[in-house]
Formats: structure tokens, sequence, C-alpha cells
């Protein structure tokens, strides 16, 4: 697939680019809707996430609702699969932060668990380091776990949320 390249000379074709890999594929597998029921301190909550392959199949957007402490949240993803790092990659953003949340991580095929690290923007708005594990135990669960990551690289669990495929 060939990229057509726009810039203020003109305009030319790019180098060839990559297609979705199978990377891409073990994404897609997740598009769908689902139900979620988020556990955190504050206590239960349900939601819906919708999944989507865009972007030519590089990229699983997804769009996540659900309310929080009777806060409505409206929560948007892109996850692809960075094929010069060899790390999966996401970005997150959300209706109670107005910085993203940058992560970066690998899959564990064998345990069926996805690990990203990164660093977005805490609950005091401050910079705090992420570690976002997800177990995909079957094709219609999948449990996310959001870690805190403090100084000493603990990772203390902030909430999970439980996935159940909407037949």
């Amino acid at each position: 697939m060939a990229a057509v390249l726009v810039t203020g000379g003109g305009v030319g074709l790019a180098q060839e680019m990559p297609g979705p890999g199978p990377e891409h594929e073990a994404l897609k597998r997740h598009e769908g809707e689902w139900i979620a029921t988020v556990k955190s301190p504050e206590g239960d909550s349900k939601g819906t996430m919708t999944l989507k392959m865009e972007c030519g199949g590089l990229w699983l957007a997804s769009d996540f609702r659900a309310e929080f402490g009777g806060m409505k949240f409206h929560g948007r993803g892109f996850d692809g699969y960075d094929p010069v790092k060899k790390k999966y990659v996401s970005v997150w953003v959300d209706s109670m932060s107005p910085r993203p949340l940058l992560l970066e991580g690998t899959m564990d095929a064998e345990k069926k668990t996805l690990t990203m690290f990164g660093e977005g923007p805490g609950p005091d708005g401050k910079p705090v380091k992420y570690k976002n594990v997800t177990h995909f135990p079957d094709a219609d669960r999948q449990t996310f776990t959001m870690h805190v990551v403090d100084a000493d690289g603990q990772a203390t669990p902030m909430l999970t949320i439980e996935y159940v495929r909407k037949k």
C-alpha cells in the first residue's frame, strides 16, 4: 500500500506503508459490544464498551461509557502494534482529564495476558506511572486491572473491569 504525501512543495508518493500484521489480527478478535462491571474502592458500577478496528485495520478503537460516583464517564482509546518497537501501543483519553495516557507493552500468548506500562495524569492531575494488565481467558471475557506504580516500582491496583461480550 503506497501513501500519498502532501507537503509544502506538492504531492508525492511516499514509501510503502505497512499493513496490518498478525498482532493487529489478534486485536481485531476483540471487536464488538461488551458489558463492563467496574470494581473500585469507590464501589461497583456498570458500563459498556464498543471496540472496532479503524484506520485500515491498524488501530482498535474503543468507546467506553460508565458512571463513577454518580458522574457520567466517557473514554476513548486506540490500541495498535508498533512493528519497529515490537510492542503493543495505546493512547487513552477520557472525560476526567485533559491529558492522554500513553502506554506500551507486550502480550504473553501462553498466559493470554497483555501487560502495558505508561504515564499519564493521576487523580490529582500530576503525572503518574501506570501498569495495565488485561487477561483474555476466552473470546467472550476480559479482565482489565489498572495499577498505579510508585517510585519504588511497586504496583498497587486502582480498579478492575470485568468485560463480557454482549450476545
